[in-house]
């Protein structure tokens, strides 16, 4: 529907245009929750840009929504739709839990935490392999494949945890603290302006897999096959690329994108494995993958707002008690809403309009 309109319109007008849709949207909500929209704006831009501090926990929140960001991403350029993250994301906590429980006493770090790394990505890329190869080579939609793969994962997760993780006489659902040569090193050493937050090195790896995925998916061979594959099947097929290899790889590197997620809370923050410790992280790479329009620019940035919703958006609640925290959840909705279903709404009007201004060389 909007393949007449110029690269900037599809990349920039639209995306924006759906975000301050929802926003809107949004506003109307907390205007009728009692409170105002803008006091609430403001109260969230300052919570969480207004400050190093804030902005620290920002950054440190767009960290996991990079990592399932490029996970749907780099499905996307492939025509697939990886509703799994959130699963993957949990198993890849899973595998880094593992390395770490069974090392972390006898490893130094500078071994440890790549052989964790390397858990947590593995055991992402095994939960995705499966719906992969189903896709590939018995026909079941990846969408639907992935989204029982997350609930599947949630119920062997509480299984794993509870049986085999909880130390003696503890009550809480969760492995124990992990060694601290396991424990990321924090930016504020060398930052000490950040002040006391656990924004880590996992922010400096995301930066790197951005740049990769750009790379990789723009300048090489196999990004080519993976992006022909995903514009059109029979012809990629036709030209020789084998489809089932690129459905299958493809889902594995959407999967340890996703696994690794787990390492900016697991072993940047928390220090141990618990329930439900994705809290819908996978999910949010959904939205940010769209609304990014699996761009490395885009995928960042829209990593950046939604780590301002969530940072801004638990100081708001503390302060508004009539905003509830679910009413971000709402808004989160709204975002995938705007940026995923409907993202082409104003295709046609912005298409007139440039036509209109500029004739047909827009």
């Amino acid at each position: 529907m909007n393949s007449d309109l110029p690269r900037w319109a599809t990349n920039v007008a639209l995306p924006m245009l759906n975000l301050l849709s929802a926003m809107l949207v949004a506003a109307g909500v907390i205007y009728l929750l009692g409170e105002s929209p803008i006091e609430a704006l403001g109260i969230m831009l300052r919570s969480a840009l207004g400050n190093v501090e804030g902005f620290g926990y920002t950054l440190f929140y767009a960290t996991t929504f990079i990592f399932t960001g490029l996970s749907v991403s780099i499905a996307m350029q492939a025509g697939l739709f990886n509703i799994g993250s959130d699963g993957q994301m949990y198993l890849g906590g899973l595998g880094l839990t593992l390395v770490m429980l069974q090392f972390d006493a006898s490893l130094p770090a500078w071994i440890l935490i790549p052989l964790a790394l390397t858990g947590a990505a593995v055991f992402g890329a095994a939960w995705a392999f499966i719906p992969g190869y189903l896709q590939a080579k018995r026909g079941s939609h990846v969408v639907v494949t992935t989204i029982m793969f997350n609930f599947i994962a949630a119920s062997l997760m509480n299984f794993i945890i509870i049986t085999y993780m909880i130390p003696t006489g503890e009550q809480n659902p969760a492995s124990r603290v992990f060694a601290e040569n396991g424990w990321l090193p924090r930016l504020n050493s060398l930052i000490p302006a950040l002040g006391d937050t656990p924004l880590n090195l996992t922010f400096i790896f995301a930066v790197v897999c951005l740049f990769a995925y750009g790379v990789i998916v723009w300048r090489t061979r196999w990004g080519y096959a993976l992006r022909a594959a995903g514009k059109s099947a029979h012809a990629a097929q036709y030209a020789g690329i084998s489809i089932a290899t690129v459905i299958i790889v493809t889902m594995l590197v959407s999967g340890a994108f996703a696994g690794v997620a787990a390492m900016n809370s697991l072993a940047g923050s928390m220090h141990y494995l618990s329930l439900n410790f994705t809290s819908g992280a996978g999910f949010i790479g959904i939205a940010v993958a769209l609304m990014g329009r699996q761009h490395p620019v885009g995928i960042f940035m829209s990593a950046l707002l939604f780590g301002i919703l969530i940072q801004g958006g638990f100081d708001l609640s503390l302060e508004k008690s009539n905003i509830p925290s679910e009413t971000f959840v709402f808004i989160q909705g709204l975002i995938i809403l705007f940026c995923g279903a409907m993202e082409n709404m104003y295709a046609p009007t912005l298409s007139r309009l440039l036509n209109r201004k500029w004739g047909k060389h827009v």
